[in-house]
């Protein structure tokens, strides 16, 4: 069957470039710093058991996360249309693969990350109000509903909330780090002395938790069509936000440090908690689990905020479902796309198959991270004379690096969670004959058209 020529998803004209730099910027924030920091620093220290060490682990994270964000924003710059990630797969790939991961971000990876952190909302809602397994399933599901509305009635009241709460997230954490630097017992920390009891091991595996709490910063991709100057707004953006996330882990990481000793942080389930009440007594907790959930609002809102767009541009191609491709007369947004997912995501939440799929998140994003910087080499050569007014520093070694990181993280998923990362992998592959699918009813209505035109 002779390929398909698929309308690009070049959607200037249908949704409205309405987002600045701190719009952009907040994105990323937003969307990098979740729960993570509050989590994943006990992970990393069971690996690296010196304080050195785990700054080491979360400087080398970050770096590896900056080259990734900054080859996404050289992307966004040379093809400035709504759905980045699906729109570069495309173009380096063809649309196969471009559907492939908007099946999967769909079917898995957006929507069951939304419904986990929306359900994780109401785990640190219940420290204030008492819920039933019921109510906790009740909240989540409004959560997801309200956040849902709000960005079906404009971009620029959905990037409202989400620059409300990640100032307000900055905020709440700056406060924690500013208690733990003025902690009366803190202990002596040696920053800068060799890391002791590091191996190679446990740093990959350290490495890999800090990449996983760094992740988020493919979102701003997906409304790089509705960004304001995206040429000039997109590398900023994301060089600003991955910065501040970076500067934020790093300084909670010395915060927490301060106040327990590495084998403390390695032994604790939720650090944030344990400094914020040693360092602000009976209110920290209270205080840290208001700043947790201020920060899972942002990591809400900006997957409800950017996801839609990718299958909207999907739906414009031709490969998704049409409706998904409407675009709302008067608030100038995906709406369809916006509410379907909502739907979906408050499914998964209610039902609970979230905890299921969760686990197949992780190995499908990073396939596809991989496979998008690879592609950036591509489309470098395969299409030479698109304008690029930002190319990505260091290239092919900053490429190339990322890529193969991305493959450790893919080799240390199917080593750890065999299962859940071959099931991952067979939900990508499972996309192919779909995609066979939506190609040919695609091809039957151009057909049809054109008998119609006739």
């Amino acid at each position: 069957m002779p390929e398909t020529r698929l309308k690009p998803a070049n959607t200037e004209q249908d949704l409205p470039r309405r987002l600045g730099l701190l719009d952009a910027t907040c994105i990323v924030v937003g969307t990098v710093i979740g729960a993570g920091i509050f989590m994943v620093p006990g992970i990393v220290a069971r690996n690296v058991p010196s304080a050195s060490g785990i700054l080491l682990v979360w400087i080398v994270g970050g770096i590896l996360s900056y080259f990734g964000a900054l080859a996404y924003a050289e992307l966004g710059a040379a093809y400035p249309a709504t759905g980045g990630q699906y729109v570069f797969l495309r173009e380096a790939y063809g649309p196969g693969m471009a559907f492939v991961c908007g099946w999967t971000l769909w079917l898995v990876v957006m929507s069951g990350n939304l419904a986990a952190v929306a359900v994780s909302f109401t785990i640190y809602l219940g420290y204030f109000v008492p819920l039933s397994a019921l109510q906790a399933k009740a909240a989540a599901v409004a959560l997801i509903f309200v956040l849902t509305y709000l960005n079906y009635r404009g971009v620029r009241l959905g990037a409202a909330v989400q620059n409300t709460f990640t100032l307000l997230k900055l905020a709440g954490i700056a406060v924690l780090v500013g208690s733990a630097f003025f902690f009366r017992k803190a202990a002596p920390v040696h920053f800068l002395a060799p890391p002791a009891g590091l191996t190679l091991q446990g740093f990959g595996m350290a490495l890999v938790a800090s990449l996983v709490a760094y992740d988020g910063w493919s979102n701003l991709s997906f409304v790089n069509g509705e960004v304001v100057k995206p040429q000039r707004t997109l590398p900023r953006a994301v060089a600003i936000g991955v910065g501040v996330a970076m500067a934020v882990y790093l300084l909670a990481n010395i915060a927490y440090l301060r106040v327990l000793t590495p084998a403390a942080i390695a032994g604790a389930a939720r650090v944030g908690s344990d400094v914020a009440q040693q360092t602000m007594g009976a209110a920290g907790a209270a205080f840290l689990s208001v700043t947790v959930l201020i920060s899972m609002l942002g990591a809400c809102n900006g997957t409800v905020m950017t996801a839609p767009r990718l299958y909207f541009a999907q739906a414009l191609d031709g490969l998704f479902f049409r409706r998904f491709a409407k675009v709302h007369p008067t608030y100038r947004t995906p709406s369809v796309s916006v509410v379907a997912q909502g739907v979906w995501g408050a499914l998964l939440a209610a039902t609970g198959s979230y905890e299921l799929i969760i686990n197949y998140a992780i190995f499908c994003a990073w396939a596809f991270y991989a496979l998008v910087v690879i592609g950036l080499m591509i489309l470098r050569r395969s299409q030479p004379d698109v304008p690029r007014p930002y190319r990505l520093w260091g290239y092919p070694l900053t490429p190339l690096l990322f890529a193969g990181v991305a493959v450790l993280v893919l080799v240390n998923s199917v080593i750890t969670t065999p299962l859940p990362s071959l099931s991952g992998l067979g939900i990508i592959l499972a996309g192919i004959p779909v995609y066979f699918y939506w190609r040919r009813q695609h091809a039957v209505k151009v057909a049809e058209a054109r008998k119609v035109v006739a």
